[in-house]
């Protein structure tokens, strides 16, 4: 699936839906990204632009065992083994953006006072928001690092994990692997660290 450039344009501020378990199901692990880019708001599938690590990471990590395609947009199995497995998606700010750093200091606030109010109403175990920048702006954590946060959200426990945009060039799907498989074994949706 491709799109030009006019197409990603006019899926601009569109927003795409959370990905969470139903409302009797467990949340174990929620995955928060900063906010959709265009090719996420087209297929309606979160982290997937071309490029992005975020699903061969999952895989390396062992937090998903098949490979997912989103860029030509996730299937209704692929949504139902996230959640099957506890496992959600959302993002600090819900429109679509060509780059992240379209959004304001407000905007991301803002975003992570809903996100704040998402995590007391569901209650997942852990909370992994990938992007220390948006983090310490959302939540006004200005020496906040990668890992587990010193502090809860109520009961859950708070990582900060490395984004996989390709505009991320210091991470690779190793390094996010590992990252994400700390926050999943700290959620109980993964049995092990991957081999460095």
């Amino acid at each position: 699936m491709g799109f030009t450039r006019a197409e990603l344009e006019s899926y601009r501020d569109v927003e795409v839906p959370d990905l969470l378990p139903a409302a009797d199901q467990s949340l174990r692990l929620l995955f928060v990204g900063i906010n959709p880019g265009l090719w996420t708001a087209a297929t309606q599938t979160h982290f997937a632009r071309p490029g992005n690590r975020f699903y061969p990471a999952l895989l390396a990590a062992g937090i998903i065992e098949q490979p997912v395609d989103p860029s030509a947009g996730m299937t209704d199995a692929d949504r139902a083994v996230l959640r099957r497995r506890g496992i959600g998606i959302t993002n600090v700010v819900a429109r679509a953006t060509a780059r992240a750093d379209e959004l304001t200091a407000e905007e991301l606030r803002v975003g992570g006072v809903r996100l704040r109010e998402l995590v007391a109403e569901r209650e997942p175990v852990v909370v992994a928001v990938a992007g220390v920048t948006a983090y310490r702006t959302a939540f006004g954590e200005r020496t906040a690092r990668v890992g587990e946060q010193p502090s809860t959200w109520g009961r859950t426990r708070v990582f900060v994990v490395p984004n996989p945009s390709g505009l991320n060039a210091h991470e690779t799907v190793g390094s996010l692997a590992r990252a994400y498989a700390e926050a999943a074994l700290a959620a109980g949706v993964a049995d092990r660290l991957p081999d460095p």
